[in-house]
């Protein structure tokens, strides 16, 4: 298995740049599992006649933060941090941050934020992978002052003159999401709309969330042509003891259990025992999900259309095969899908 073994061809056109008007008109390409049928295409709306009955449908209910931040040094260099984590152990307002700058940043540097000239940020330490820690200097505190200080970090393949446009705050973000912490959106999870989940529960699927604050790794290439040398950046999940319960529930019954994203296949194969039973808590995954995986806790998949060479495709691969999801992507091109972020989805049906 070699990493140009997920490439494939994709106009730039039809990368999404925004979102459409209504989040769940978005187009639904179904492909069995099995492969037992071939792509039927749908809208997003027809999930609730879709699912089985008595399907376990997991979200992720992650918040997006405004995590980037610009600023400058006192002498006018120009900077800009990324928040990725608050920095545990190092005091209050201390964050891990990935940085762009024309110059390494050194312990001791000063950035002061552009938003607010009262606010800056005083580098403490210097870590591998262009991380730095930073303590932050923010009347009020950080968290306080984060929407007004930061920009909504939004993936480098949405490109605009002026980044930010005003309905990112809102539809970069799930309708369900509770808990801050992400620096990229679950985007599978975009797609839902309050009026969707009431006629899914309608329907008889059972809801449950759990959280895994998705961190810049999901964009990060695999740039070794032997997948498996690639390194998995960490997130940080939380499994309620509810949640836990339900998903062991729904296997035991044999009922479908479908992830909403990647995201969260992640974060339940993270915390399945050998014995099948998911653990609830807190924990750190930095699982890497290839074809030949043995899936343990999921089934079926809500998706959206990945990047070539992406731990997000071959993972999506490994629950379906990599052939048939190939063809699934150039039949979803030819047919015109919008494809990542702001685009169409695909349900992986169990």
């Amino acid at each position: 298995m070699r990493t140009s073994d997920f490439d494939y061809d994709l106009p730039a056109d039809l990368i999404a740049q925004h979102p459409l008007p209504v989040r769940d008109a978005s187009r639904l390409m179904v492909l069995p599992r099995d492969g037992s049928a071939p792509p039927a295409h749908h809208t997003f709306t027809d999930l609730p006649r879709l699912l089985p009955r008595g399907t376990l449908l997991v979200l992720n209910d992650t918040r997006v933060i405004p995590a980037r931040l610009h600023g400058h040094k006192p002498t006018g260099g120009r900077i800009e941090l990324l928040l990725l984590e608050p920095e545990a152990g190092a005091g209050p307002d201390c964050w891990r941050c990935l940085y762009s700058a024309a110059k390494p940043l050194r312990v001791g540097t000063r950035i002061v934020l552009d938003r607010d000239p009262e606010a800056s940020a005083e580098v403490l330490a210097r870590h591998e992978e262009g991380h730095v820690t930073c303590r932050f200097g923010v009347p009020g505190g950080l968290a306080a002052r984060l929407e007004r200080l930061g920009e909504v970090p939004l993936p480098p393949y949405i490109r605009r003159p002026d980044g930010e446009a005003p309905e990112d705050r809102d539809r970069y973000q799930t309708v369900f999401g509770r808990a801050d912490g992400a620096v990229a959106a679950p985007t599978a999870g975009l797609h839902f709309t309050t009026g969707l989940l009431a006629a899914l529960r309608d329907a008889g699927v059972e809801i449950q969330r759990v959280t895994l604050h998705v961190g810049p790794g999901t964009f990060v290439p695999v740039k070794t042509e032997d997948p498996s040398h690639h390194r998995m950046h960490g997130e940080r999940y939380e499994i309620a003891a509810a949640a836990a319960a339900a998903v062991n529930a729904a296997r035991t019954a044999g009922r479908p259990i479908v992830a909403v994203g990647t995201t969260v296949v992640r974060t339940l194969e993270s915390a399945t025992g050998p014995d099948g039973v998911v653990r609830p808590g807190p924990g750190r995954t930095d699982l890497f999900i290839l074809p030949g995986y043995r899936f343990r806790a999921v089934d079926g998949l809500v998706t959206n259309f990945h990047l070539p060479r992406s731990t997000l495709l071959m993972l999506v691969a490994a629950l379906c095969g990599r052939e048939r999801l190939l063809a699934a992507y150039r039949e979803a091109a030819a047919a015109r899908y919008r494809f990542y972020s702001y685009g169409d989805a695909m349900l992986v049906l169990p």
